[in-house]
C-alpha cells in the first residue's frame, strides 16, 4: 500500500498496489470516488443494511449497536444482539432493600413533617389557652390603662423566658416555695432577673385575684418591694418575672450555720425598719391594701448595700377598701402563722404583724422560727422567745454575735416590741405603721446619744415612755434589762 500523499488518492481514500501500478480506492465504511477531493462519502450503515438488533449508531466510517437498559449483549444481528438481564438473588435484594428504604425515608419525613406541624398547631392553641384562662385579655387591657401612670409591665412570651432560664434548668434555681420555684433568667439585653414559676391556677375564682396581684403590684413604687417587670401567661403555671437581687435572702445572713457573713446589730435594725415600712406601705399606701399573709427571713431579700426589699407576693391577697380582713384557706409558713388567723380563717394586716414580730425576734436571737431541737411543747421560737422573757431568761436566747453593753437597751426595746407584735389576739397587736415609727425612734435616740453623749437618765425614761405609749407598756423590758446587764457585767 501506497502513502496517499505521494500519490492522487484524495480524503477517506487508501493507495492500493495492482498489475498497472497503483489505484486508489474508498476506506471501508466510505464510497465513491477517490480520485476526487471529498469523492468518498461516509456510508450509513444503519440504514443501508441494518445491522442492530436493537439501536444503531452510525459515524465516520462505521457503525455500533447498543442495547436499551435492561439488557445485555453486542446488539448486532450477527453477534449475541440483546438479551434481557437476569439479575442474581443478592442483586435483586439489594434493589429491593434500596427502594423499601427509600420508600421507608420519605415516609418518616412526611410523617415528621406532619408531626411537627401538628405539634406546633397545638403549642399555639394550648399557649392561646393558657392566655385566656390566665386573664391575658384582662391583664392587658389593665396595663393598658396604667400606662400613662406608670412605667407599662411587660407581658413575655414562654420563648423568651425559656431562654432566659436555659429551658428552667436546675443550675438556675434560686429558691423553692409553696408558691412556686424562683429562678435567675438572663434577658437578652443582659439584664439579670428573678423568674418565679407560679403553682398551675387550678380555680377560675383565682384568675381574677391574680390579674390584681398583678395589677396592683405593677403601680407599686416602694425602694423596699421588689419590683415586678412582668409576666408570662403562656404557660399552664403563670410565669412573675421580678428584679434580681444580688446579696441573698436575710435567713442565710443571721443563720449561724450557713457561711454567710452574719449581719451587724446596727444593719439588722435598719432592716428591720425597712421591712416595717415596706409592709406598712403595702397596708396603707397602696391604691389597694396588700396583706403579705408568707412575710419570713427567707422571702426578705437584701442587695448589695444590704437593703432590704419584700419578696414573695404569691400568697397575698388584696383587701377591698370598704373592708378590714378577708376569710380565706389559712395560708402560710409553720412559724410565722398568726395563731388568730390560723384559728378562725379571718385574714387582716395584724397577721403580717404578727409575721413581723417573728421575723424581728429572728434578728434578736439569729434563730429558726421552728427549733427542731427544743422539747415538744417549747418547739417554735416565739413560745421559746416569751417563756425566756417571763423568766427573765432572754440573754441565753439572744445572738452573741450582736449583743454589747453599748447596745443592750435598745436590743430590750426591740425585744419588747417583737413581744408586742406577737400577741395572741390582734388587736393586742400595734400597727405595722406603729411598728415602724417605734423602730425608727430607737435609731434616732441611739443617734442622739452618739452624737451629744449619754443622755441623762431622766431624759432617756422619758424618751422610753414615749415609745412605750405608741404600742403598750413595756414592763416585760425592765425586769428582763437589769438581768441582761447584770449578765453582760458578770462576764467582763
Amino acid at each position: 500500500m501506497k502513502n496517499t500523499t505521494s500519490y492522487s488518492c484524495k480524503e477517506n481514500s487508501i493507495c492500493v498496489d495492482s498489475e498497472n501500478g497503483y489505484r486508489c480506492r474508498c476506506e471501508e465504511g466510505f464510497q465513491g470516488n477517490p480520485y476526487l477531493s471529498n469523492g468518498c462519502q461516509d456510508i450509513d450503515e444503519c440504514i443501508t443494511m441494518s445491522p442492530c438488533n436493537m439501536t444503531c449508531h452510525n459515524f465516520d466510517g462505521g457503525y455500533n449497536c447498543s442495547c436499551p437498559s435492561g439488557y445485555k449483549g453486542d446488539g448486532k444481528k450477527d453477534g449475541s444482539g440483546c438479551f434481557q438481564e437476569v439479575k442474581s438473588n443478592k442483586e435483586l435484594i439489594i434493589e429491593i432493600a434500596l427502594g423499601i428504604s427509600i420508600g421507608l425515608l420519605v415516609l418518616f419525613i412526611l410523617t415528621f413533617s406532619l408531626c411537627w406541624v401538628h405539634k406546633q398547631r397545638r403549642v399555639k392553641q394550648f399557649r392561646e389557652k393558657c392566655f385566656m384562662q390566665n386573664g391575658g385579655p384582662l391583664l392587658q387591657e389593665r396595663l393598658s390603662e396604667l400606662q400613662r401612670q406608670c412605667e407599662r409591665t411587660r407581658i413575655f412570651t414562654e420563648v423568651e423566658l425559656t431562654k432566659a432560664t436555659n429551658n428552667f434548668h436546675e443550675s438556675r434555681i434560686l429558691g423553692r416555695g409553696g408558691q412556686g420555684i424562683v429562678y435567675k433568667g438572663i434577658l437578652p439585653n443582659n439584664q439579670v432577673v428573678a423568674i418565679k414559676r407560679s403553682r398551675i391556677v387550678e380555680d377560675q375564682r383565682q384568675v381574677k385575684d391574680f390579674i390584681n396581684e398583678v395589677d396592683v403590684l405593677s403601680q407599686i413604687n416602694n425602694r423596699n418591694v421588689v419590683k415586678l417587670l412582668g409576666c408570662c401567661l403562656e404557660t399552664e403555671a403563670p410565669l412573675l418575672v421580678y428584679e434580681f437581687v444580688s446579696n441573698g435572702n436575710l435567713f442565710d445572713r443571721i443563720d449561724p450555720t450557713k457561711n454567710a457573713p452574719s449581719l451587724p446589730w446596727e444593719t439588722r435594725l435598719s432592716i428591720a425598719v425597712e421591712i416595717a415600712e415596706a409592709v406598712s406601705y403595702l397596708h396603707s399606701a397602696a391604691s389597694v391594701p396588700i396583706i403579705h399573709r408568707d412575710i419570713k427571713s427567707s422571702n426578705i431579700l437584701l442587695d448589695k448595700n444590704d437593703k432590704a426589699k419584700v419578696s414573695d407576693f404569691g400568697a397575698s391577697r388584696l383587701v377591698p377598701l370598704d373592708q378590714t380582713q378577708v376569710f380565706t384557706l389559712v395560708q402560710g409558713t409553720p412559724g410565722y402563722l398568726d395563731p388568730e388567723y390560723l384559728q378562725t380563717g379571718k385574714l387582716n394586716e395584724k397577721s403580717d404583724v404578727y409575721s413581723f414580730g417573728v421575723v424581728l425576734i429572728e434578728l434578736l436571737t439569729g434563730k429558726k422560727a421552728i427549733q427542731l431541737f427544743c422539747p415538744e411543747q417549747d418547739n417554735t421560737l416565739v413560745v421559746h422567745f416569751v417563756s425566756s422573757m417571763e423568766e427573765g431568761n432572754l440573754m441565753e436566747l439572744l445572738d452573741r454575735r450582736v449583743l454589747n453593753q453599748s447596745n443592750v437597751e435598745q436590743i430590750m426595746e426591740v425585744a419588747s416590741l417583737a413581744r408586742k407584735c406577737v400577741r395572741l389576739f390582734g388587736e393586742e397587736r400595734p400597727t405595722m405603721n406603729e411598728v415602724a415609727m417605734e423602730l425608727k425612734g430607737l435609731i434616732a435616740m441611739q443617734k442622739q446619744q452618739t452624737g451629744k453623749g449619754e443622755v441623762k437618765s431622766e431624759e432617756y425614761r422619758y424618751l422610753l415612755g414615749h415609745l412605750a405609749n405608741v404600742t403598750g407598756n413595756s414592763s416585760s423590758y425592765d425586769s428582763t434589762q437589769n438581768q441582761i446587764a447584770f449578765q453582760i457585767e458578770d462576764g467582763r
